[in-house]
């Protein structure tokens, strides 16, 4: 399948918090943790657990950047 997000990041599941809606997926890339708020119909289908790799796709206007 071919997909124009370019940010690309390999990550491990570190842990998944289901809600009634929405789920909260917190996943290791290198030294840092990345959140993801997806619904809980699209983490159940996914099948996510802690210890899954898994690759996360960042698409987004806006970024900001701070040094």
């Amino acid at each position: 399948m071919a997909i124009s997000v370019r940010n690309k990041l390999a990550g491990t599941v570190k842990e998944v918090k289901l809600g009634t809606v929405m789920a909260e997926i917190i996943v290791n890339v290198g030294d840092n943790l990345l959140v993801s708020a997806i619904t809980r119909d699209a983490a159940e289908d996914l099948a996510l657990k802690a210890g899954d790799k898994v690759t996360l796709l960042v698409k987004s206007t806006s970024v900001m950047v701070q040094k």
